[in-house]
Order: C-alpha cells, then sequence, then structure tokens
C-alpha cells in the first residue's frame, strides 16, 4: 500500500478517526499452559490496572511475562493453543472470548523481533498498513505516518527500506506502526532491548508524555528497569513458575519484596553493577580479528562503513557500542564473512572468512545474531544444540546448557521456537559457546536476560576468553560493558570514533598471560 496522492472529490479529505479512550485492565485468577508443555507460563494472576495508568512487568527468563502481554493483546488463547484459566478483561471485553477484531481495536503490541512486525518494503507504508486496514482516511494517514515516525526519532525514514534499518531503528518503526493509530492499551515487550542510549531516552519520554495525560493505559515487559521503575503505577513481578511474587506500587513492592527479587534473578533499578579488574593499558594481545581499512556500502556511493580498522587479540573482551544505524551488526557480519567489505581487508587467524568453507567457518566463528530464531535449524533444544558437535563434546554442552539456565534435564525436547525470547537467546548462545571458537562475536548477547542470566554469561564468556576465546560483542547494555569489557570500540555514522582500554593492576595481567600460555 502507498499513501499516494488523494482522489479529489474523494473520501479521502475525511477526518482521523478520534483516538481510543485509555481502557482499564483486570485479572483474576489468570492461569495459561501453553500445549504440550508440562508447566504453566501462568499461574494465578490478579491484577487491576486503571485506565491511563502504567504497568511494568518484570520476572526472570521464561516466567510468563511475554505470554502475559500476548494475552493483553488478545493472541493468548487465541492464536496459541493451550489451557486457559481465569478472566483478563480489557475495558468491557474478555479476551479469551472476545475476536481478534475487537482487541485490536483497543489494543497495539510491540514484540521483542520488531522485525518480525514489519510487513512492507518502505518505511512509510509500514506505517500505514496497520491504519489502512483501520479503515483510516488517505489523508488523514498521509498526516499521521510522519508524525507517528517523528515521534519516535525516525522523522525523514520515510523512503527508506525496511529491512535495511538497523535493528534498533526496525524497533522504533513498529512502535511507530502501533502508536499511530492511537491505542487506548499499548504493551511493549522489552522495547528498549535493541535501543541505543538516545533512543531509549526518547522512546520513555514518548511514554512518558502519554502516561502524564492518561491518554494510553501502558503495559511494559522489561529487563532494563532503571528507566521504567519511575514511570510504572503499578508493578508484577513474577517468578519462575509464571506466579506473582508482588503486585503493587513500584516502591512498596522494593521494600516488602527486594529479597525475593534478587533471588528469581529480577534486576532492580537500584541494583549496581560489580566492577571487574582489567588488564594493564600496556597488553596487547595478539590479534584473532583484524579488520583493516574497511569499507562497505549496501547501495552503490552510499558507504555505511568508512574505512574502519580494529584488532581484538587472543583472550580480550572487546564491546563495540554506537548508535542504532551506526554500522555495529554490518562491522559484525564482516567479521563473520557473511559480508565482503568494498575496500581493504578482513582476517580471522590470517585468513580471509568470507573464503571458508561453512564448515571451517564454523570452527573458528562463532555467531549470535540480533533474532535467534533466524539461526535455528532443529526442532528441539537438544538436536539445535548438539548439531554438527564431536560425540565427545557430550559432557561440556550439558555443562554450559546448566550454567545458561537450559538444563538439558528440562529443555532437551523443548521446541525452540517456543521458548521465551531470553530462553532462545541462551540457546543461541550455547550453541555458538559450545564449538570454544576462536573468535566469538556476539550482537546484543544480554538481551532478554534477567540478572541471574546475565551473570552466567559474564562468567561463561571470561572463562573462555582466559582460555583464549577473542570476544567481539555490540551491545547498548552498558551494565554488561561495566562488568564485562576490556576494551570498548565506539562507531558512529560508520566511522570509528573512539577506543577505550581498561585499565587494571599488572596482576591481572600476569595472570590472563599464564593462562594464554598454558593453551598453548
Amino acid at each position: 500500500m502507498t499513501v499516494g496522492p488523494a482522489v479529489a472529490g474523494g473520501s479521502a479529505a475525511a477526518a482521523a478517526p478520534v483516538a481510543s479512550a485509555a481502557l482499564p485492565i483486570r485479572a483474576a485468577g489468570v492461569g495459561f499452559r501453553y500445549a504440550g508443555a508440562s508447566d504453566d507460563a501462568l499461574d494465578g494472576v490478579d491484577l487491576d490496572l486503571p485506565a491511563g495508568q502504567v504497568l511494568l512487568i518484570v520476572g526472570p527468563s521464561g516466567s510468563g511475562k511475554s505470554t502475559l502481554a500476548r494475552a493483553i493483546a488478545g493472541l493468548v488463547p487465541a492464536e496459541f493453543p493451550g489451557a486457559w484459566r481465569g478472566s483478563l478483561r480489557v475495558g468491557d471485553v474478555e479476551v479469551a472470548t472476545a475476536t481478534r477484531t475487537e482487541l485490536a481495536a483497543r489494543v497495539g503490541i510491540v514484540f521483542q523481533d520488531p522485525g518480525s512486525q514489519l510487513v512492507m518494503e518502505r518505511v512509510t507504508d509500514d506505517v500505514a498498513f496497520g491504519l489502512e486496514n483501520r479503515a483510516w482516511p488517505v489523508l488523514a494517514m498521509r498526516g499521521r505516518v510522519p508524525e507517528a515516525l517523528a515521534e519516535v526519532g525516525l522523522g525523514g525514514f520515510e523512503e527508506r527500506r525496511s529491512t535495511r534499518l538497523s535493528g534498533g531503528e526496525q524497533q522504533r518503526l513498529a512502535l511507530a506502526g502501533v502508536l499511530a493509530a492511537r491505542p487506548g492499551v499499548l504493551v511493549l515487550d522489552e522495547p528498549t532491548a535493541n535501543l541505543d542510549v538516545a533512543g531509549t531516552a526518547a522512546l520513555y519520554e514518548r511514554l512518558g508524555r502519554l502516561a502524564g495525560v492518561g491518554s494510553t493505559t501502558i503495559v511494559l515487559v522489561e529487563h532494563r528497569v532503571e528507566p521504567a521503575w519511575s514511570l510504572a503505577h503499578l508493578v508484577l513481578a513474577l517468578d519462575h513458575a509464571g506466579r506473582p511474587i508482588d503486585l503493587g506500587p513500584p516502591a512498596d513492592v522494593l521494600a516488602r519484596s527486594r529479597g525475593r527479587l534478587d533471588d528469581a534473578g529480577i534486576w532492580r533499578p537500584d541494583g549496581a553493577p560489580v566492577a571487574r579488574v582489567r588488564p594493564d593499558a600496556g597488553y596487547v594481545p595478539a590479534a584473532v580479528l583484524d579488520v583493516d581499512e574497511a569499507w562497505y556500502d549496501y547501495v552503490r556511493g552510499e558507504p555505511v562503513l568508512h574505512g574502519v580498522s580494529i584488532a581484538v587479540g587472543r583472550g580480550e573482551r572487546v564491546a563495540l557500542r554506537g548508535p542504532n544505524g551506526s554500522g555495529k551488526t554490518t562491522l559484525l557480519r564482516l567479521a563473520m564473512g557473511l559480508l565482503r567489505p568494498g575496500a581493504g581487508a578482513i582476517r580471522v587467524l590470517g585468513r580471509d572468512p568470507a573464503r571458508l568453507t561453512g564448515r571451517r567457518l564454523a570452527e573458528m566463528v562463532g555467531y549470535v545474531v540480533q533474532d535467534p530464531e533466524l539461526g535455528f535449524m532443529a526442532d528441539t533444544v537438544r538436536e539445535e544444540i548438539e548439531l554438527g558437535l564431536p560425540a565427545d563434546a557430550g559432557p561440556w554442552v550439558s555443562e554450559l546448557a546448566r550454567r545458561l539456565d537450559l538444563s538439558l534435564d528440562r529443555f532437551a525436547d523443548r521446541n525452540p521456537y517456543r521458548l521465551s525470547g531470553g530462553e532462545q537467546r541462551r540457546l543461541s548462545l550455547v550453541t555458538a559457546l559450545a564449538r570454544k571458537p576462536a573468535l566469538l562475536v556476539l550482537d546484543e548477547p544480554t538481551f532478554g536476560q534477567d540478572r541471574l542470566g546475565h551473570e552466567a554469561l559474564v562468567a561463561t564468556l571470561d572463562e573462555l576468553a582466559a582460555n583464549g576465546t577473542a570476544i567481539l560483542a555490540a551491545t547498548h547494555d552498558d551494565r554488561f560493558v561495566a562488568t564485562w569489557a576490556d576494551r570498548t570500540i565506539d562507531i558512529e555514522d560508520g566511522w570509528l570514533v573512539g577506543v577505550e582500554r581498561r585499565v587494571g593492576p599488572p596482576a591481572t595481567r600476569s595472570r590472563r598471560l599464564r593462562l594464554r600460555g598454558a593453551r598453548r
């Protein structure tokens, strides 16, 4: 669909539809078990959220947060087979019996994976698509589409191709498509996971304005709770079994349930990262990844990388930072050999990764993409993890899965596509880490992780680094950078703009050199 010139004298001159009024949300004894699952995803959820208020849902990975978000949007149980219990009402509509049309007119949802929500080739058309389905007049759409894009920081992106946007830009586009219709209830499932600092601040500024006027009821699912906590009127904390830990005003939940939140691995807004000891500034390890004056463009004459040069040494932990659309993922794909530079050279252990066979490349380099589902190839978790591994890898794989809270005793026969977002991320990490590659490339590795998952990931990456694996991680997670990185590399608009080497006592350097020497 293209928002083209209006036909003279047609209905295009009609005014924009009136925005939906904010709606209350009420749940009583809500429970749900997905078909084929042995445990409930939700169990005994009660809440009463007045119209125009903000609900923040927190909990460890796999606690049912996304299931509750889907239910409020009418996708559960309608689109997901399973056993439903209790009552969940959005306004005057019971979600278990409402039609999809009834709820779509009231609720807008932005999913964890924004790419799955984009349906049109051009940015303008993607935002207009939802409005057209709601029978908005053409002139009203023509005015509202650029307005919605500007609200999420995508002004001027109207003619861009949606598939060429970065992960964070796609997330903002999905949000614009939902906000355009001015829904009575807005559901956001980890909306800041792929956003940079500026994008996160802009999003919460917009949500703050919505909350301030009470025009929309907002439901937030978040692991990055710092900006969300102060915005919320109510916090619902869920445990690993999908049962409520606490429900109430944010300050009350923090005061009475701090210990239970910690035990469940839930991030708290007042939880500070623990600083790590890092190598001294004089330590320069031998390069595993060498990027030399790399240029790349998707459209001829419009480079997205401008002569970038970086090196990542054995045992080094490097964080790649930059705004959405700065070229981070493109640089990772070049390092992996998935793209070839237009100029310059890429070497992994002295070889061009783009010229290696798939098998040899997989032995040398591990890659975790932003969207884990894109990498899944098997029908069960066990098959996905063991795919292509030697027979003697079993003990290490089992231990790795256990460390990342994906124990094969529980998850072996699960379908990878039926896991929660955090569980899918951990599965992609297990499959990449299992081969102990020389180079590990990670794109937003902490996306969807609770506190315990974050700590387990950092510990596992530290062990791999101690044994010589070079690790390059693109991230917006400042907490992850503070607790993990030896060095940061900053990129902006495709240009390398800064390299920071962390400093620690010489004793750390000696320990790392001994470990690396032992491997040789």
